[in-house]
Formats: C-alpha cells, sequence, structure tokens
C-alpha cells in the first residue's frame, strides 16, 4: 500500500505540473514580435512581458528579428499563421508591416503597437508608450542643467546634436521635444550649433546606430572644433551616447584641460548609468519597461474580454491613416545625484548590476 500510495502521489504530482502550462495557456496566445537583442532594454521588454502575460494566464511567442525587416515581417506573418490571439510589434520600421498587420485583421487578430508607433495602417488597435515628447524634454533640460552646472562661465555653449533612426516615429517626437527646450536658446544665442546640423533629415541616425553616431561626432570634432570646444551633445538614446563618448575621448576630452561636454541619453542602459558615475555621460531617461509591460497585458485582457482599453491619449499619435487611441507613461529623468533612487530603490536594478 505504501508503494501505491507513493506512485499515486507521484501521478498526481505529474499531473499537476503538467496542468500548470495548459492552466497558462487557458487566455489565449499573444505574440510579441521586438526588434532587437542588441539594445539591453529590449531583452528587458521582452522578458518583462513574457514573465507579466504567463502571470496574467497567457501563452507568448517572443520573437526577435535582429533589425533585419523581412525577418521581422516573416515571424509576424507566421504568428498570423499559428493562429495567436492579439500581437504586441514593437516595429523596426514602423512604415513596412501594413500587408501584414490587413492579414491579421482578415484573421481577426488584433494589434498592439509597443513602445514604437506603427504607422500607414488602419489596422492598428491601440499604442503603449512613454510620452515621447517629455523624453526630448527631459533630454534637453538634462542637457541645459548639466551645461550650468559645468560650464557656468560660457557666454555661449558649443552643442551638436544627434537624433534617433529616422524609421523610428519615436525619433520625431524625441527631436520635436528637446528643441521645444533648445530652440529658444539657439534663437537668443545662449546655445549655437557651430556644424550648423539641425533637423532629422540631417541629424538622424539609421537603426540607432552606436558606430554611426561615433564616426558622425569624429566628422564633427575635425570639421568644427579644431579651434573650440564642444560643451554639450544631444543624444537620444545610450547607445549613441557610448560611440559619442569614444569619439570625444579619442581626441583628449575627459581631461583636466579638456572637460567633458555634458552628453544625454535615454534608456539607462548599464554602461551609461556607469558612465554617469564615472562623469563622462550626464543623464539619461528611465523608462521602465515593467510598467509599459503591464499596461500591455491590461489592453490585452481588456481586448481579449470584450472591454475597453485604459487611454489617456486620443489626439497626438496620428499614424497617417488614424489616430491610434494610446496609454502614455511618464519617462524620468536620472543623474549622478538621483540614480540611485530612481534605479535601485525602484528594483529595477540591483547595486551589484551597477558597481
Amino acid at each position: 500500500m505504501r508503494f501505491l500510495t507513493l506512485a499515486l502521489a507521484t501521478t498526481a504530482m505529474v499531473a499537476a505540473s503538467m496542468a500548470g502550462p495548459a492552466a497558462a495557456q487557458d487566455k489565449g496566445t499573444v505574440g510579441i514580435a521586438m526588434p532587437t537583442k542588441s539594445s539591453a532594454r529590449w531583452i528587458s521588454d521582452g522578458n518583462s512581458m513574457v514573465e507579466q502575460f504567463e502571470a496574467a494566464g497567457y501563452a507568448t511567442d517572443l520573437q526577435y528579428a535582429e533589425d533585419d525587416i523581412p525577418n521581422q515581417l516573416a515571424q509576424i506573418e507566421n504568428m498570423i499563421t499559428k493562429g495567436v490571439d492579439v500581437l504586441v510589434i514593437a516595429a523596426i520600421d514602423g512604415t513596412t508591416l501594413s500587408n501584414a498587420l490587413a492579414n491579421a485583421d482578415a484573421a481577426g487578430i488584433e494589434v498592439i503597437a509597443y513602445d514604437r508607433l506603427i504607422r500607414d495602417s488602419a489596422h492598428v488597435d491601440y499604442y503603449a508608450t512613454f510620452d515621447n515628447f517629455q523624453v526630448g524634454v527631459q533630454q534637453a533640460n538634462t542637457l541645459v542643467e548639466g551645461l550650468e552646472q559645468r560650464f557656468p562661465d560660457e557666454d555661449v555653449w558649443n552643442v551638436e546634436l544627434f537624433g534617433g533612426s529616422p524609421d523610428d516615429n519615436n525619433a520625431y517626437f524625441f527631436y520635436d521635444g528637446a528643441m521645444s527646450v533648445l530652440q529658444p536658446l539657439i534663437d537668443e544665442g545662449k546655445v549655437v550649433i557651430p556644424s550648423g546640423q539641425m533637423g532629422m533629415d540631417t541629424v538622424g541616425t539609421l537603426r540607432w546606430d552606436g558606430s554611426v553616431a561615433q564616426a558622425r561626432m569624429d566628422n564633427l570634432l575635425s570639421a568644427n572644433y579644431t579651434d573650440k570646444q564642444v560643451h554639450g551633445v544631444l543624444s537620444p538614446y545610450d547607445g549613441l551616447s557610448i560611440g559619442i563618448i569614444s569619439s570625444l575621448k579619442g581626441v583628449g576630452y575627459g581631461s583636466e584641460d579638456l572637460p567633458m561636454p555634458i552628453v544625454s541619453g535615454q534608456d539607462a542602459e548599464v554602461p551609461s548609468v556607469k558612465a554617469i558615475l564615472r562623469g563622462d555621460q550626464y543623464s539619461t531617461i528611465f523608462k521602465d519597461t515593467r510598467e509599459l509591460a503591464r499596461v500591455t497585458v491590461g489592453m490585452v485582457n481588456a481586448v481579449l474580454g470584450g472591454g475597453e482599453p485604459e487611454i489617456n491619449d486620443t489626439e497626438t499619435y496620428d499614424n497617417g491613416v488614424k489616430v491610434v487611441p494610446s496609454y502614455l507613461l511618464e519617462p524620468v529623468p536620472v543623474t549622478a545625484e538621483n540614480w540611485e533612487k530612481v534605479l535601485i530603490g525602484s528594483g529595477y536594478y540591483t547595486e551589484d548590476q551597477i558597481k
């Protein structure tokens, strides 16, 4: 009897373990299309969504396209073919998905644009993101704050501008938000752009590529700063900031005679947080991917449950065909003064990851 009881108990345990995943999948399957693993923030986004969706009772199909547009299209089409119940898409190029989304609509699959707006399609149902214009405002505000701290005696600050990838709709919001702060200072002559390079068509950085940013900074320095000093660089993303900093240090910035310019950033990636603590980068913008995942899970729950998702913006994000109902989260600027409170205090990082 003892062996029979043990066998029955073991069978029950196996059955329970097998029932776990089945139960976790009874609310449907969420297809999650992410752009790349080359940026730590997208890995964090993917992990947060899988964790929270599965905790909420969904199965997940997470795919990374490694910044290859045909690959992402194929992944999305495959998810549609497999019959996912909803698609969550962070697009590589927000203008290339119209046909795929038409197929999703024909299959009755709703689409949530994640962080990056999908353009030129009527089949984008909702958009979960951060307040991207405010991200740019915060980047410029921290840039000016740093200039006032590090170069208080300069009558004019020499600044160069970098933009994000022109195929990412967010890049324009970041740039426009930043310029809403910087343009008045440019107009009054307090900030000058020695290279004269302004506007997203000129300063954009395709695919957010740090090596491209580093090469452009090399060219800016050699062409415009042989007899003057650069005081600040508007960078919209940490991956670009690291490349820009490498270029600046390569010509002697960061020495006693040539202080590091103020360099902004975004996404609070670990190498950039460490750069902030070293004094190489001045600031970054923290966007808590756990909160963005939470909002997205809430949207999916509402969509698949026949309800209406929570929305707080119905005006800003026109994708060229429709204004996409959106939920915007608030970003948080991070500097050497508050990094510990914001990043460690929130549990996003541990101190061991940074130091």
